[in-house]
């Protein structure tokens, strides 16, 4: 039965099924049986952003698709000099071996994070956010070079002038999200080591983290395959 409360003046009523949400929301208990909140909240994230780069994906697509001018054919315009040698994609490929491997270290620093072995799991969270700037690093090494290629938001030299505006945006983003993810996982490590999670006894934290710099991961497979491969 729901109850009103008045002090002379008409007020909302509030069924106790609301107390109850708002008891327990304000009292930062799990929001879902068997989950924890942070976790159901970073789903709640990586859910959004998935339709997020998904769109992104999608437009490159289209208007590729659609292009009057020829598009630039990736394999050269990524393509390395090396001992005098052409070598197509090879720093992507390089990039791509590097944030992979950084998924791998990450999955160990989750599972010693749940041994609460707290100096490997501040190590391979440390080893991951290398492998994250050397992904940036990298990146920017590219931007760099293309820019210096003529390459630009608003033209290319090289054929179809939308390529500039979908390399720009898509890669740029992505750095972003593994630029955030470097930060995030510098923050954590930091905290593991001074034995921030062994005094609270919860190292949900590392797994969160986990959680997000696996689907960063992820998404850089399918721009490698959509907008390098393609």
């Amino acid at each position: 039965m729901a109850h009103t409360v008045s002090d002379g003046r008409d007020r909302e009523i509030i069924t106790p099924a609301l107390r109850e949400i708002v008891a327990d929301w304000s009292a930062d208990q799990e929001v879902f049986r068997h989950t924890h909140w942070g976790k159901a909240m970073m789903w709640i994230f990586l859910l959004s952003d998935t339709f997020i780069f998904s769109c992104f994906l999608t437009g490159y697509m289209t208007m590729r698709a659609s292009a009057a001018e020829p598009w630039p054919n990736t394999a050269e315009v990524f393509a390395l000099t090396i001992g005098g040698q052409d070598i197509p994609l090879i720093l992507i490929a390089i990039m791509t071996f590097v944030l992979i491997s950084s998924s791998g270290t990450m999955a160990m620093a989750v599972n010693f994070g749940y041994r609460k072995d707290k100096r490997k799991t501040a190590i391979l969270m440390l080893l991951t956010a290398l492998f994250g700037a050397a992904f940036v690093g990298m990146q920017a090494f590219e931007w760099t070079k293309l820019i210096h290629e003529g390459v630009r938001p608003w033209s290319n030299p090289m054929g179809a002038p939308q390529f500039g505006a979908s390399f720009f945006m898509i890669t740029g983003f992505h750095g972003l999200h593994v630029t955030c993810g470097v930060i995030l996982l510098l923050i954590i490590a930091s905290k593991v080591a001074r034995g921030h999670y062994d005094r609270a006894g919860d190292y949900s934290a590392v797994e969160i983290a986990g959680l997000y710099w696996h689907f960063v991961d992820l998404v850089w497979v399918f721009i490698f395959a959509f907008f390098y491969l393609w």
